[in-house]
């Protein structure tokens, strides 16, 4: 693991909580099974859903006869899309669904076409599993199939099969309501597009080009913990939803503009979570489960086998990218153009906007032209995956950038150094960065041991690559509890993912001088804090963290005004400082904490504190990786000899937690680079929907990643963090593809690069 000394840091500040390792709060609970899951949920009188779902990938629904169903001794309900509101309605922001809240309904239950396999078309309550899934059986639906199509070019073709004859293309910068760009119904759903500068004049100026087309498939975030919903529709119209989720508030206005009801009547209760990686952000079973409930009267659970989850929630988008880069002889990048055409699956919203923003940010660049399509194509509806659209156009831009390298015959990490963004420069949108820590990690990377060590043998190559997260700020809310004992709860509405539970805790107690035990944590339901973002886009520790300290900060105020009513002085006249009071005008008179904290009840009453954070001064977080590999010749397999993972976290809160985020981010990396994918067959079934044919990787197939924590402070956080959870994901497939291609002579442009791609590759030449 990470110790100090590797840590590289442009501050000499110290904390005394922040930077420590204190054990997790709920740690005991998550060992000893003491911790409750969405599926853990057991209340009386509860029933049981399932959900039925096409076998087509693109049919319209003739007819659903559910009477049998609903005649089988036990079933207690049965529902269609009919029983959904015609038309959703937007609560309050429609911003806060992250989605549009017709898709949002159409996915959760198909009205007049099925748009993938798996899409869902009816589901039944009943008194037990076996009974619900025995009734799906007798719902017959009439299909009339129709043609589907897969790929994202042939999508974009003339005669293609046509998913939604209402969509039109439509630029980014466009507002509901414009004129659309085509007349006719299209599957290309939007148009981003980013220029600077004169590329043409750009590319004239190069004494090198490099063009290269990449493709990758789509690929699952990979959680452990199936998605649920149990919900109970009460008689006075209140709705209460228990689930596994990274959202609470975005999962109440989802169902919200759902089923037309106003949020204040739904109140959402997050359990702890197995795993979200952005999957867990769109509501899928929770509107079923309400349905259901209501019309039965009990409370009902939905559970999705992983079956389901592989083809009825979201994976990553599959992609067809061209990437072409020009520099002159002495490596200084004059030109480059990117095409990104992203697969949205059923719906639109893939998210290409990310991958065309974050694609070149490692590199100042003057003329500029990126092109990004989302397109509508027979696959599930795709979602967040850690870094959203960010490593697919990572893959399609460093190894052009390796491959200049190496034709201009520059060490790849000096040419990446030289062309290196900094703070000022801008983005490929024309907004500047703010204080950033690329440079940092490029220098790291170039100055670590890995990159100097020697790699004998043969098949054996080195590759480097970049990534870049912008993260996000958004709202959240904190409350702060004063306790007798002079302890303190805290009550945030951030979902618990990767440790933020404690990395929150650590910086209530900077503030308050407290120890980090010391400092209780929860995560409370909808009604019980105030509004909360999704624990997504590396938001939580910095965003909610803010709220938090803002908190402490009233508390401590609080607390400072008891101090100066005990020594009968004013508040201006008491100093506080690790957790300790002193009258400044008589500094023998001190009260630590604790001691003031049982004196409440005598001063006022109990403290307690609110607020809320909307942060501007997101930190963008840029990471980059060193990889060694070993081809065998004879199969194609690669085995990774050696993995480190440089990233600029601004300040590590606890260091455990970050390094965890920089390898698990690293090694789902790995997996999406060699192994994953989803493999559909020419009737556009998915035939790997299993943890058994999927392949993920185990322990068993990988090296220690060693994380290298750099540490650029972020102004706009008072402990200067930036986020950490997903930059580092965003540079193993091309870092890999890189090392694959030094150690083969081979350029490899598909993912996953299995070793029937690596071993086609060394039979015919670039793949």
């Amino acid at each position: 693991m990470t110790t100090t000394a590797d840590r590289t840091t442009k501050t000499n500040r110290k904390y005394r909580v922040i930077g420590t390792r204190p054990i997790r709060h709920d740690g005991h609970d998550k060992v000893t099974g003491r911790a409750k899951y969405g599926a853990d949920i057991q209340l009386a009188g509860l029933l049981f859903g399932a959900v039925l779902r096409s076998p087509h990938p693109h049919a319209r629904i003739r007819s659903i006869d559910t009477s049998k169903a609903a005649a089988l001794p036990g079933v207690k309900a049965v529902m269609t899309g009919k029983d959904l509101p015609e038309k959703a309605t937007p609560p309050g922001n429609f911003m806060e669904t992250l989605a549009d809240p017709q898709v949002l309904t159409e996915n959760v239950m198909a009205r007049g076409k099925v748009l993938y396999k798996g899409h869902a078309v009816a589901a039944v309550a009943a008194v037990d599993r076996h009974v619900a899934e025995e009734a799906l059986e007798l719902i017959e639906v009439d299909y009339e199939v129709l043609p589907h199509v897969l790929d994202v070019r042939e999508a974009m073709k003339p005669g293609a099969p046509i998913l939604h004859e209402d969509l039109r293309t439509r630029t980014t910068a466009q507002m509901p309501g414009d004129t659309p760009d085509t007349d006719g119904p299209t599957n290309i759903a939007s148009h981003v597009q980013f220029v600077q500068g004169d590329v043409a004049q750009g590319f004239k100026e190069a004494d090198a080009i490099v063009e290269r087309t990449f493709e990758t498939k789509p690929v699952h975030q990979g959680y452990i913990e199936l998605h649920n919903s149990t919900a109970s529709w009460s008689t006075d119209g209140n709705l209460t939803i228990w689930k596994s989720t990274q959202g609470p508030f975005i999962v109440r206005h989802q169902v919200a503009c759902i089923l037309n009801l106003p949020p204040s009547q739904i109140k959402v209760v997050p359990m702890e979570i197995g795993g979200g990686f952005g999957g867990k952000i769109n509501t899928y079973t929770d509107a079923v489960a309400a349905v259901l409930s209501k019309k039965t009267g009990h409370p009902v659970q939905v559970v999705m086998s992983r079956k389901d989850v592989f083809e009825g929630t979201g994976p990553t988008s599959a992609t067809h990218m061209r990437a072409k880069i020009g520099a002159t002889k002495d490596g200084r990048i004059t030109a480059v153009e990117v095409n990104l055409t992203y697969a949205a699956g059923g719906f639109p919203g893939s998210p290409v906007g990310s991958g065309a923003g974050t694609c070149l940010a490692p590199y100042k660049v003057e003329n500029l032209k990126i092109d990004g399509y989302d397109v509508v194509v027979n696959e599930p509806k795709s979602a967040a995956y850690r870094a959203p659209g960010s490593p697919q156009a990572a893959f399609a831009v460093e190894p052009v950038i390796d491959e200049l390298a190496d034709k201009l015959g520059m060490d790849p990490m000096e040419f990446r150094l030289k062309n290196a963004t900094r703070t000022g420069d801008r983005q490929a949108s024309g907004v500047p960065f703010p204080s950033i820590g690329c440079v940092e990690v490029e220098e790291a990377m170039i100055n670590h041991p890995h990159y100097k060590a020697p790699l004998e043998g043969p098949n054996r190559g080195r590759g480097v690559a970049l990534g870049y997260w912008g993260n996000a700020g958004m709202n959240s809310s904190a409350t702060i509890n004063v306790t007798p004992n002079g302890s303190i709860t805290l009550v945030t509405g951030s979902v618990d993912i990767g440790g933020s539970r404690p990395a929150l805790a650590m910086q209530a107690a900077e503030v308050l001088g407290l120890a980090a035990e010391d400092v209780h944590p929860s995560v409370g339901d909808t009604d019980s804090v105030g509004y909360t973002g999704v624990t997504g886009g590396s938001r939580t520790t910095f965003a909610t963290g803010i709220a938090v300290i803002k908190a402490a900060e009233d508390v401590r105020d609080q607390m400072i005004k008891r101090a100066a009513l005990v020594w009968e002085t004013q508040p201006e006249d008491v100093e506080f400082k690790d957790g300790v009071f002193t009258s400044k005008k008589n500094p023998e008179d001190t009260l630590t904490f604790q001691k003031l904290a049982s004196r409440l009840m005598g001063t006022g009453g109990p403290v307690t504190a609110s607020a809320s954070a909307d942060p501007k001064q997101v930190g963008p977080s840029f990471s980059g990786m060193i990889v060694d590999v070993e081809v065998d010749p004879e199969t194609g397999k690669v085995d990774i000899l050696r993995a480190t993972l440089f990233q600029d976290v601004g300040t590590a809160v606890h260091p455990s937690y970050v390094e965890g985020q920089m390898q698990g981010g690293a090694v789902q990396g790995i997996g999406w680079a060699l192994n994953e994918e989803y493999f559909y067959g020419d009737n556009g079934v998915m035939a790997n929907s299993s943890f058994l044919d999927y392949r993920m990787p185990t322990s068993l197939d990988l090296p220690m990643v060693e994380p290298v924590v750099i540490e650029v402070p972020n102004p706009g956080h008072p402990f200067g963090l930036r986020g950490v959870g997903e930059s580092s994901i965003v540079s193993p497939m091309a870092a890999i593809a890189n090392a694959i291609s030094h150690a083969i002579g081979q350029r490899l442009t598909t993912l996953p690069m299995s070793p029937t791609v690596v071993r086609e590759a060394l039979v015919n030449g670039d793949k």
